[in-house]
């Protein structure tokens, strides 16, 4: 899986450095999630879906979805320069189709506004292959205020 390299995907892998170790949520689901390019205002990263991850089902979790939107926005957020992405207002999952143990998921995160108190992001979690199939989409709200 190859990488793209840029000062905003530095800026994002330092920020997710600094940041997961405080989160022991993050740090059990999102593990092995892999940065792989970042821009000003948006983000792609990749996750293959491990037995931790699937339902009763067999099949990926909604926490898991609703996990990675709230962790794609804050780090679409980090992508435009800052160094706090804020608190969580709102986070919106709707749930399209699933993935399966061993699937490769593509995520991709854009901040559409970062203003001075709140970020507003768009999430898109799709099949790395099989045609890129939506897997769930939503939407990211950060109270960005500084102190």
């Amino acid at each position: 899986m190859a990488t793209e390299s840029s000062a905003e995907l530095e800026h994002v892998r330092s920020y997710w450095a600094r940041m997961k170790p405080m989160s022991p949520i993050y740090t059990f689901l999102l593990d092995d999630i892999v940065l792989v390019s970042a821009t000003k205002g948006n983000v792609k990263a990749h996750l293959k879906v491990l037995p931790v991850h699937v339902n009763s089902k067999g099949t990926l979790h909604g926490v898991v979805s609703s996990c990675l939107m709230d962790w794609t926005g804050g780090m679409a957020i980090a992508s435009t320069g800052v160094d706090n992405s804020g608190l969580s207002t709102d986070i919106h999952t709707t749930f399209v189709s699933t993935a399966r143990e061993g699937d490769l998921l593509e995520i991709e995160g854009k901040a559409s506004k970062v203003g001075a108190s709140l970020a507003f992001t768009k999430i898109e979690i799709r099949h790395a292959v099989q045609d890129g199939k939506v897997v769930a989409h939503g939407t990211h709200t950060k109270y960005v205020k500084a102190k």
